[in-house]
């Protein structure tokens, strides 16, 4: 069982950040980092055109306290640095941040996707900020022409050169290495979440295969594969209703969620659905992330300023916390349970799981 060790909540400084944008519906402009022996953690998030950064205290604090439905109280916590991020100059509002391990334990990848599609992936120096690392950008492939829409990204888990980018309306998924265009995916329907799928471990190649939300679909798409574009399978979803997020654990699993506010694991040798796990958020279900402890728990945010950690096999809530307003951006660590959401007053919690230990010798 997993359980919340502690909760945090950094309001980001007015003078950094007054007023955020909009953005769209999904919670895609925020990227959370554990800096060094887990001390601190760096928030990475957009609004406009521009990326900025805080720099939150994670040192130990007094005991995590539970109010009604047993929601987590927040200890309010000060911001140590905030920052502007000066290698991402996009013209229109970004839609989208992702953070990467890079070469080296001082070295992440910063990938930032604006409206019209416009890709800029930097390389940061977590030690020194004034360290230049190589960067790239790459134009829109229709010069951005058009009207802008949700736009979003994701990182091969093997091979961090290889980049998808989706953009909405224009229901395309644009494949690169590094600035190098290698193929485009037509989709049926307006692309809301892209992710590269983890594969099983008798599967050797983990740079080939892509899961798409698209409409109320779910589609998986094989980059070796010519016939049909590419698309290798379509798993039909909510009738009448829209997927929102999507994604993958290291085992190869699937998780889906949109509209009918429940989460569905699909297990990619069988197409069959694995558990389907209802009424686990009040409202619509837009961000998704499995656990990297315990791949049976998974992190599920709404649409509205609630995330939920439970057990999907079982069907049961772990914990959950609210925010103060609604949600902006909803991130996980790469490699641990640290979560992050960023609300649209300026407010961002942080939440450190760990497993519970006591059930973890099953007492």
């Amino acid at each position: 069982m997993l359980s919340a060790r502690s909760l945090r909540k950094a309001s980001v400084p007015p003078s950094l950040l007054s007023d955020p944008s909009p953005g769209c519906l999904q919670p895609t402009r925020l990227a959370i980092h554990v800096n060094g022996d887990g001390d601190s953690c760096s928030a990475y998030f957009a609004s406009g055109g521009r990326v900025y950064k805080i720099e939150i205290s994670m040192e130990e604090e007094e005991m995590l306290s539970k109010g009604k439905q047993s929601l987590l109280i927040p200890i309010n916590v000060q911001v140590i640095s905030s920052s502007v991020v000066d290698r991402c100059p996009h013209r229109s509002e970004i839609q989208s941040v992702v953070l990467a391990e890079g070469e080296g334990d001082s070295c992440l990848i910063l990938g930032t996707v604006d409206s019209y599609g416009h890709l800029i992936v930097s390389h940061l120096d977590t030690v020194a900020d004034d360290i230049d690392r190589a960067s790239y950008s790459v134009p829109p492939r229709d010069s951005g022409v058009g009207e802008g829409s949700w736009a979003g990204l994701g990182f091969s888990p093997t091979q961090k050169s290889m980049v998808a980018v989706a953009r909405e309306l224009c229901k395309s998924i644009d494949i690169y290495d590094q600035d190098i265009h290698i193929r485009s995916l037509r989709t049926l329907w307006c692309p809301s979440s892209v992710t590269f799928m983890r594969c099983f471990p008798q599967e050797s190649d983990t740079n080939s295969m892509l899961a798409i939300a698209e409409g109320s679909q779910l589609s998986i798409w094989d980059l070796r594969m010519h016939n049909n574009g590419g698309c290798i399978q379509r798993v039909s979803g909510p009738v009448g209703g829209m997927l929102y997020s999507v994604c993958s654990s290291p085992s190869g699993l699937i998780a889906a969620g949109g509209t009918d506010r429940a989460v569905t694991i699909y297990d990619p040798r069988k197409w069959s659905a694995l558990s389907r796990w209802v009424g686990c958020s009040k409202y619509e279900i837009t961000g998704l992330s499995f656990s990297s402890i315990d791949q049976s728990f998974i992190y599920v945010q709404g649409v509205d300023y609630e995330i939920t950690c439970g057990r999907w096999s079982e069907r049961e809530r772990a914990f959950s916390f609210r925010g103060d307003s609604n949600w902006l951006g909803f991130s996980k660590c790469a490699d641990t349970d640290v979560v992050a959401g960023w609300c649209e007053s300026g407010s961002i919690f942080v939440a450190d799981v760990r497993q519970d230990l006591l059930s973890a010798v099953g007492v």
